[in-house]
């Protein structure tokens, strides 16, 4: 016989949970949208009601990522004109020329695959399996640790109810992750400019987020002509510069069919050491009030809940960083070398640098809510060490060392390139006048010394 519904936990806190999506609450739903990072919009107000109360009804657990998908690609309809038959033909001519190019920068191959060029709302078709695939690990960390806050913080006459709930809150906080998900890769969509922008190769062969060693180079034209609009240099020049980086950057992903993996395992060993601060927490429970949410959002944004990151966060972001650093300086250095014949060449390059270090609203949102930034934070230095050995050992020798994991350029190469040529190359260390002084000191040293007889006693 079914229990009844008020001794039931589950159903307890389900019929709480709905009394507050029915308005019987001192909680303003529009204040909650708020919290959660939505715009102040009665629309998705009520559509973020309906999937809240969607998820009670829901017999699955985890995270709703069609609901993400769904809720950028309606972001990003809101502003999506489509491409004219002359961007169209001006960027497809770009990319051919800017393969010659780069056939002449870099012994990496062509790729099997011809660019695309995609609306916002297909990019994010296109990417959001590698948004989902990035964003999952955080996500169950974050629902993992509030769940155990919880069920350890309870008062004992709610733990039944925690318990038999937690379902329940999983998938109202899946329902809200994959909103504000939704949120930011809509808001990327109207500020990326090609697949490999954000520095991590978004598309596989065909365009569907695979990690096959296939790579898919693309372009998004409305976000190229706007990028292009703020610059005093020709359209023509500034799409095929683009060209040349996005051909470049999706080459590097195909020659090196390890690289996507290991980025994605710093990404996760990252996640897997977020925890939340249970003291926070608690003064937050305690301080809260209904008709402010405001209050956990300015929380939730500003890191107050997760505590420092440990020692091994710390050295997955390490390795992330690096990772990051040493793709974009090889970008930044082939992509130099092969638009050499392109006037405003260097302008351009010093934009596109300029507007990865500032980021944008959505990639400042991203690290919010995956919790760090994808931004190489040694750019230049690792973009320095690439030019070093492009100009000491030459560009085939520079590119072999993608060829394999164990051979890529370390922290430490980037601190001393030289060292790095010098290992290459076989070649001994130039020595000044203190390091030749030493050594015949050392000579000197040895020759007074007295020699030893065969019977082992010395001679003078």
């Amino acid at each position: 016989m079914p229990e009844d519904s008020a001794q039931n936990p589950e159903d307890e806190f389900r019929d709480m949970l709905n009394q507050f999506l029915s308005g019987n609450s001192e909680i303003d739903p529009a204040k909650l949208a708020s919290a959660a990072g939505l715009p102040n919009d009665p629309e998705m107000i009520k559509n973020l009601i309906g999937q809240l109360q969607n998820a009670l009804q829901s017999s699955e657990e985890g995270i709703n990522w069609t609901l993400a998908l769904d809720q950028a690609k309606s972001l990003a309809a809101t502003d999506v004109r489509p491409i004219t038959p002359g961007e169209r033909s001006a960027i497809e001519q770009s990319f051919h020329v800017a393969a010659l190019w780069l056939d002449e920068a870099t012994e990496i191959t062509e790729l099997t695959t011809t660019p695309k060029l995609l609306s916002r709302t297909e990019w994010i078709t296109a990417t959001m399996p590698f948004w989902t695939q990035l964003a999952e690990p955080v996500a169950t960390s974050i629902a993992d640790s509030l769940t155990s806050v919880l069920r350890e913080q309870a008062p004992e006459e709610m733990s039944g109810m925690i318990e038999g709930a937690s379902k329940l809150m999983r998938n109202v906080g899946g329902t809200l992750f994959a909103i504000q998900l939704g949120q930011v890769v809509g808001q990327l969509s109207g500020e990326v400019v090609s697949g490999g922008d954000i520095g991590i190769a978004l598309l596989g062969a065909g365009g569907k987020g695979t990690a096959s060693s296939e790579q898919q180079a693309a372009m998004l034209p409305q976000n190229l002509a706007e990028f292009g609009s703020g610059l005093d240099i020709e359209q023509d020049q500034v799409q095929l510069y683009m060209a040349v980086r996005e051909l470049a950057h999706a080459r590097l992903f195909r020659h090196a069919k390890w690289l996507k993996l290991q980025l994605l395992t710093s990404i996760t060993e990252f996640a897997q050491g977020i925890r939340i601060d249970t003291d926070r927490l608690e003064e937050l429970a305690a301080d809260f009030d209904p008709s402010n949410p405001e209050e956990l959002r300015e929380a939730m944004v500003s890191g107050a809940l997760i505590p420092p990151k440990s020692d091994a966060q710390l050295a997955a972001l390490g390795r992330l960083e690096t990772t990051l650093a040493l793709i974009e300086g090889w970008v930044d250095v082939v992509t130099a070398q092969a638009t050499t014949r392109l006037p405003k060449s260097d302008a351009i390059a010093e934009t596109v640098r300029r507007r990865r270090a500032a980021g944008g609203p959505a990639e400042s949102a991203f690290s919010t809510l995956v919790g760090l930034e994808l931004r190489p934070r040694r750019l230049r230095e690792a973009a320095a060490m690439w030019q070093k050995l492009t100009d000491d050992v030459g560009s085939d020798l520079r590119d072999s060392l993608w060829s394999h994991p164990d051979l890529v350029p370390t922290t430490q190469d980037i601190d001393d390139p030289v060292g790095l040529v010098m290992r290459l190359t076989g070649a001994e260390p130039e020595r000044d006048d203190i390091d030749q002084a030493i050594e015949d000191l050392l000579n000197d040293t040895r020759d007074d010394r007295p020699h030893e007889g065969e019977d082992g006693s010395a001679k003078g």
